[in-house]
């Protein structure tokens, strides 16, 4: 349903303009304030709840500066300052058409006000245009009008170059076009923003007038200018979030031109890239800085964070992770509910053939997704493979051609799949008809015995862990109960630490046997026998060497891991599920939410009423109709009717919703990662650009092409960098 502006004489509504509405305010002082400035009599009467509600005023009636704006997780929003006041109105055009009819009922203003207030509007224009004998006393001897003219042509102008930038930051198409060396010499080449710019001149006016005043071999938008533009569309980007809460994600190191940059999210929209730092502390105060100054948010009001990072940065992230939770006590170092558990584990096992392993694993993905022919061929080899087991065969088909290499038993699929991914590799190598790239890399890859044993123990200790991930990403009740569950988990792997001569001895006997199912050659890798060359008393074997310097590592690192993603303080904001009517019925509404919601006191409305709440809450649901289902999730107790009235409940779900570790059922929440995921799959590294990809991946926001003029005019204000006709030549070529 639109929004139609309450302003006298104004008719723009939400669905026919990019403008914001904005809501009366419900301070009684301010809205009071609000309709004085509007003129309406028959607002006078309303209560601020009523116009809260009710009425909006579009953003043409206040000033540029008492909009504001910060970022947020989601959705973009345009907000006023605490203390903004409507001040710009039109209260007199009506007169002009005595048979105008209007919704609006304006306020009758006095001949006195009439009269006030369009001697105004003449002291407004004339301000400026004093008597120019009196100017020469002070030795100017400027005309002020012919620069209003120059200031309204440089806005109309900068507004046509802000829409191209947008235009082509949404295309994901780069600014610059042409590397120097392929320029022929004697050649002037265009950039791509010159190119459409050149074109557009002969479609708008403001452009071509521009374009005929300018003088020759003048560049048009210097690179100065385009730059200075691009910083005012990543800061006019930034709005504010519904929500005080949010939570902070970032994706895997990416390559930003030649420089690795980490992806920043606000709860899965993005919003930067952050340079990446290699020293662990320096990076952490980066980190910081560029999430409270540039990006404007208060850490105060972090809940969660999480650092979905291979694991040559995973022990860099969890130093920044540490810092910002001594800082920030409640901002909780928590799982990615995007990312599987035994994956997220996997990634932060400091062990580098892990490592490789875990690249090698994305690779043969990647390979077998590029075309459908390799896809077809691994079919084919399946079908022989499994010929026995049609379920399993067809079962194995649909997993190959899905992302499989982010499921809970991505290990197990692998073990199993090995055989048909060698043989597969084997006999695309051999066609001669076709040759693809990296396939003779892969499959000497896929049958070295360290990547063998690598992936056989990643498999068997994170079995473990599967059930446990697998709930931590199922329904909302299985969430709740998992976090019960974590003792047992720990309690396993203790064991298995404990007996680590006869599983790890198990494991080597599970790898040989595959490498021999495979006919690969059992052998220690290079660096092991350099290390021990000449040394004729080591007595280390194969399978002592893979205990010492995998099996036990491994092991030792999953059982720290888990005991610092789930901290007690983690482990409580999952125990406040129970808040969730259908986690509650499964309980018999035998429930203690207000011990572990003590950790969210400060964020609550009314902590005093808490314990009563609780009560009430329980009983609503209790002693329901028999008719009514329990809500099952956070967003469906979040969108009942009547869930304001439990302002408590409220504000612990909406925490809760927001933390990582929480799979969000709408799936806008999760838009934002995926367009990111596509912009890095679809743009060339060195085309790819920090501010142009924030413009592409939220292609869906609407911006204000008026207020990033207005901020560039001012962050620019003097005439040397305001854009003028001979802001920067060429060479005449």
């Amino acid at each position: 349903m639109p929004n139609f502006c309450a302003a006298p004489n104004c008719t723009r509504k939400s669905t026919q303009s990019d403008l914001a509405f904005f809501r009366f305010p419900r301070d009684p002082a301010s809205c009071q304030k609000w309709v004085e400035n509007c003129r309406r009599a028959d607002l006078e009467d309303k209560t601020p709840d009523q116009l809260n509600k009710h009425y909006r005023l579009c953003a043409k009636h206040f000033e540029t500066s008492m909009i504001c704006g910060t970022i947020h997780f989601s959705p973009y929003r345009t907000v006023l300052r605490d203390n903004a006041i409507p001040t710009i109105f039109d209260l007199t055009s009506h007169l002009n058409n005595p048979h105008s009819r209007h919704r609006k009922r304006i306020k009758e203003l006095s001949e006195d006000e009439i009269r006030t207030l369009k001697q105004k509007k003449i002291d407004e224009t004339s301000d400026n245009a004093q008597n120019p004998s009196e100017e020469e006393g002070d030795g100017q001897d400027e005309d002020i009008l012919p620069l209003i003219l120059e200031e309204k042509e440089n806005k109309e102008y900068l507004k046509s170059l802000f829409e191209i930038l947008i235009l082509m930051g949404k295309q994901n198409v780069p600014l610059d076009g042409h590397e120097a060396d392929e320029i022929p010499e004697g050649l002037f080449t265009p950039d791509n923003f010159q190119a459409l710019l050149e074109c557009r001149i002969n479609s708008e006016e403001v452009l071509r007038k521009r374009f005929e005043t300018t003088a020759v071999n003048t560049l048009f938008c210097s690179k100065t200018q385009q730059r200075q533009m691009l910083e005012i569309c990543e800061k006019t980007l930034r709005e504010v979030r519904d929500s005080h809460f949010f939570s902070i994600i970032t994706d895997d190191v990416v390559d930003i031109a030649g420089e690795e940059h980490l992806p920043v999210l606000v709860r899965f929209e993005f919003i930067g890239f952050l340079p990446y730092e290699a020293n662990a502390e320096i990076l952490a105060v980066k980190f910081h800085t560029m999430i409270t100054e540039k990006w404007g948010l208060n850490m105060e009001y972090c809940r969660g964070q999480a650092y979905i990072v291979s694991s040559g940065f995973s022990s860099k992230m969890k130093v920044v992770a540490s810092t910002l939770l001594e800082k920030y006590p409640q901002a909780i170092y928590t799982l990615c509910s995007s990312c599987a558990l035994s994956m997220w584990l996997a990634k932060s096992v400091p062990v580098m053939g892990v490592s490789v392993a875990l690249g090698t694993i994305e690779e043969v993905c990647s390979f077998f997704h590029r075309s459908p022919q390799p896809l077809l061929e691994l079919d084919n080899v399946i079908s022989v493979l499994f010929q026995n087991s049609k379920e399993r065969s067809k079962e194995l088909k649909e997993i190959c051609h899905s992302q499989w290499t982010g499921r809970h038993d991505a290990f197990e699929i692998l073990v199993e799949l090995l055989q048909a991914l060698v043989l597969c590799l084997d006999g695309i190598n051999s066609d001669t008809n076709i040759r693809w790239n990296n396939s003779f890399v892969l499959c000497s890859a896929v049958t070295d015995f360290d990547f063998i044993v690598t992936i056989v123990v990643l498999k068997n200790v994170l079995s473990f862990t599967r059930a446990f991930g697998k709930n931590l990403q199922g329904q909302t009740s299985d969430v709740f109960f998992a976090a019960g569950s974590l003792t047992a988990v720990l309690h396993s792997l203790n064991e298995v630490m404990e007996n680590i001569e006869i599983y790890r001895e198990f494991w080597f006997e599970e790898a040989t046997n595959l490498a021999t199912k495979l006919d690969i050659q059992m052998k220690l890798p290079g660096k092991f026998h350099r290390a021990h060359l000449g040394n004729l008393e080591s007595q280390l074997t194969s399978e002592s060497y893979y205990k010492e310097t995998l099996s036990v590592p491994t092991v030792e690192h999953i059982i720290q891991e888990l005991k610092d993603i789930f901290s007690e303080q983690h482990l409580k904001a999952l125990k406040c599920l129970s808040l969730v009517p259908s986690v509650m019925g499964q309980l018999k509404f035998n429930t203690s939410e207000e011990h572990h919601a003590d950790m969210y006191r400060s964020d609550l409305p009314n902590p005093d009423t808490l314990s009563a709440e609780l009560h009430c809450w329980r009983i609503k649901w209790k002693h329901r109709g028999k008719d009514i289902e329990l809500p099952s999730t956070i967003y469906e107790a979040l969108h009942l009717p009547d869930i304001k009235f439990f302002p408590n409940v409220y504000a612990l779900l909406k925490v809760l919703c927001i933390l990582p570790v929480m799979k969000v059922e709408n799936e806008r929440y999760e838009n934002g990662r995926k367009r990111l995921k596509a912009y890095l799959r679809n743009t060339l590294t060195d085309q790819r650009s920090s501010n142009l990809a924030l413009l592409n991946i939220n292609f869906v926001i609407k911006h204000d092409l008026d207020l990033m003029v207005d901020t560039y005019i001012k962050l620019y204000t003097s005439k040397s960098e305001l854009p003028t006709d001979n802001s920067e030549t060429v060479e005449n070529t």
